[in-house]
């Protein structure tokens, strides 16, 4: 047997321990309050695959609490239906069911403590149904004794009346005996109990004015239709009001006695009390629907919410939703710790609630720093609109905590529209990404959700995670463009560009995955293939074209610990001198880097590499700072050639130009200029002195194949 074999099976053995201590407590915890004719051992032993159960339910995806039910009817099927018993069947679940049924961390604890609510609630669920059916076969028993007392009152009163008696005074659910007028004739001591009145008093009460605001609507209408002999008997769950104000809600049968000619006699009521059964279950609910730091709704009650309003069936009907996560809140974890964070998310659930008071409003939290107000039939998009105004106003203020203020701010995404004409998850796709619009351009404002910018959104989605296989299948492809010599018009090198032949969208640009890459990582992987893409092409190069190649360098390959050996390494295996190589790293890149940072960097260029620095111009760069830096080169960015194009050519821009150009040759830097586009533009950045140039007046970027056709004798 392996060690992985042997640790696997350790892991099992300890589980079952844990689910084995479960069962334990969980017999423990019930036996005084079972009915069960086991011993309490042989009652563990009952409870230890029902465990296993639970606890297999608990990490089943997609998750299900329907064998909580399963549970709960074979607790019932054991006789553990003393009236205590089921509190004490959930208060160990609660208590005990993540700690040993999930005991490696497999679930996020949220979400076993969500998971195990909606057990308890299966369990209850089921216990409850199993015990009814019960009841009721017990009601229906007393019914027939009662009825078949009732009609052998001739045949043998005395000993029928005793009978009757004797189940009547015995039976633990409520019965009460009316005439059709509805006045009581009779009624047990638990009758009496359950209304807390005394049996005397119970019969001078009438049925007919047991009515209770909360009765459903079906309820009178039948009992009107038992009264006319319509129907023998209805079973419905039913709320009275005791005289201590507290509601008794019951499960109510109501049946039909007739006499000899079949003619309607009495009305024979059955009630079973589940008063307490029902508020654990309104107490489950409540605890599997609502947020345990916020007290708000949690993911749970407000998808049924917006399931409900988008499937209205009414397309006259609107919805607004606002989507707010809270910017930066990681930061104030991590600064100031869970529990600042957690009295934080507490300050702006308050708030968001003040200023969402409307009955159609309803504020969730469905997530860590993330808040929904839910909007059933705006008038339209500037109530949703001034409702987010209104969220980030009361937010505003800072939130004082420990004696600190913090100030917060969030970024909302709105999604405004007629019911049924998108889904839930489109919704919320759509919200989500118009929050991160509103996030990306500075936060602490709203966003309404666009269509074109949701197809965008999941366009950079979908190329984010092709981008993986993409470089897996071969599926990116370079070009090389040309760099002229401004001297004698010769080709001096190439710079390298990568492009990704996409089986869906084509041939696409750098502009539409690196920054995907880069913000992915996987640029770094991708950076290196260009490199040893880019530098053994050289080599096919090496007869006609001694060239040097430019690549790109990110930020992210930059601050690669590996770019030095990397590098040092895709020559060596090429067989290429470091001087064909050029490496181009963007003026911002370089300007922000400190001496750490410039080190590798440093170390290539004494090994003969070159270094540009790329768009030059757009950094905002201290000129002083160009001695401090590896560079060799400049490559002045195109925004500032422009003015060249014209006729005559505009002095502000020749000016700049030809500062560069002196000051980059006094610190002994060679100058490339991009973006050439004209016969006039590149006779003038001659006249200024550039040395090396590129763009589409020279050449459009080509295969590796069409550039060596078209500069190998150049």
């Amino acid at each position: 047997m392996t060690p992985s074999h042997e640790h696997t099976e350790l892991d099992d053995d300890r589980a079952d321990d844990g689910l084995r201590r479960f069962a334990r407590i969980w017999s423990r915890a019930v036996y005084p309050a079972t009915q069960t004719s086991m011993t309490r051992a042989e009652l563990e032993d009952f409870l230890h695959p029902l465990v296993r159960t639970l606890s297999e339910a608990l990490h089943t995806q997609p998750f299900s609490p329907a064998p909580g039910r399963e549970v709960g009817e074979a607790l019932v099927a054991a006789h553990c239906t003393s009236p205590d018993a089921l509190p004490h069947i959930l208060g160990v679940v609660e208590s005990y069911l993540v700690l040993y049924g999930s005991p490696h961390g497999l679930l996020a604890v949220d979400e076993a403590r969500s998971r195990c609510a909606r057990l308890q609630h299966a369990i209850a669920a089921g216990f409850t149904r199993a015990v009814r059916e019960r009841t009721l076969a017990e009601q229906e028993a007393l019914s027939r004794a009662a009825l078949a007392a009732q009609s052998a009152v001739e045949e043998a009163l005395h000993a029928s009346e005793t009978r009757f008696r004797a189940v009547f005074e015995g039976a633990t659910i409520g019965i009460g005996i009316a005439d059709m007028n509805g006045r009581l004739r009779d009624a047990n001591g638990a009758l009496a109990r359950m209304f807390g009145h005394t049996v005397e008093e119970m019969c001078r009460r009438n049925i007919n004015d047991w009515v209770h605001p909360d009765d459903a609507p079906e309820v009178w209408r039948l009992h009107r239709e038992l009264a006319r002999g319509e129907r023998d008997h209805f079973r419905v769950e039913k709320p009275y009001q005791r005289p201590d104000g507290t509601v008794l809600w019951t499960n109510l049968t109501l049946s039909l006695l007739r006499d000899a000619e079949g003619e309607p006699r009495y009305q024979l009521a059955l009630m079973e009390d589940i008063t307490e059964r029902r508020l654990l279950h309104l107490r489950l609910r409540y605890e599997a629907t609502h947020d345990e730091l916020t007290g708000l709704p949690n993911r749970t009650l407000f998808a049924e919410r917006l399931e409900r309003i988008l499937t209205a069936g009414s397309g006259a009907r609107r919805f607004g939703l606002c989507y707010l996560d809270i910017d930066g809140f990681k930061t104030v974890n991590d600064s100031l710790g869970h529990a600042v964070g957690d009295q934080l998310l507490v300050s702006v659930a308050e708030r968001l609630q003040s200023c969402t008071a409307a009955p159609a409003h309803l504020v969730a939290r469905i997530g860590g720093d993330e808040f929904v107000i839910l909007i059933s039939d705006p008038d339209g998009r500037e109530e949703v609109t001034s409702l987010a105004r209104a969220a980030l106003a009361t937010l505003a203020t800072p939130i004082s905590v420990d004696g600190r203020d913090l100030s917060v701010r969030a970024s909302i995404g709105i999604v405004e529209g007629p019911s049924g004409e998108l889904e839930p998850a489109e919704v919320m796709r759509s919200a989500d990404i118009t929050m991160y619009r509103a996030k990306d351009a500075g936060g602490n404002r709203y966003e309404v959700a666009d269509p074109d910018s949701d197809a965008r959104a999941i366009d950079r989605h979908s190329l984010t995670t092709h981008l993986p296989a993409a470089l897996e299948r071969d599926e990116f492809f370079l070009e090389f463009q040309p760099l002229i010599r401004m001297s004698d018009g010769t080709v001096d090198g190439a710079e390298a560009l990568v492009r990704w032949a996409h089986p869906v969208h084509g041939r696409l640009g750098p502009d539409r995955f690196i920054p995907l890459a880069e913000h992915t990582g996987l640029i770094v992987p991708l950076g290196r293939w260009v490199l040893e893409q880019a530098v053994a092409q050289t080599c096919t190069w090496a007869s006609g074209l001694p060239l040097r190649v430019n690549v790109n360098l990110s930020p992210r390959q930059l601050h690669h610990p590996d770019l030095v050996p990397d590098t040092i390494a895709v020559l060596e295996a090429a067989g290429v001198e470091p001087s064909a190589l050029c490496l181009e790293v963007t003026e911002s890149a370089l300007i922000s880097a400190d001496e750490a940072e410039l080190k590798p960097l440093w170390q290539l260029a004494e090994l003969g590499v070159d270094i540009a620095l790329d768009d030059f111009g757009t950094g905002y760069s201290n000129l002083a700072n160009l001695r401090k830096l590896p560079a060799t080169t400049l490559k002045l960015d195109r925004s500032f050639t422009q003015g060249l194009q014209r006729h005559p050519a505009d002095p502000v821009d020749v000016t700049f130009v030809e500062g560069i150009v002196s000051l980059a040759h006094a610190l002994g830097l060679a100058v490339t200029v991009e973006g050439v586009e004209t016969e006039h533009q590149a006779g003038q950045l001659r006249e200024l002195g550039c040395d090396t140039a590129q763009g589409w007046y020279y050449a459009r970027p080509s295969s590796a194949t069409e550039f060596a056709r078209e500069w190998a004798t150049s």
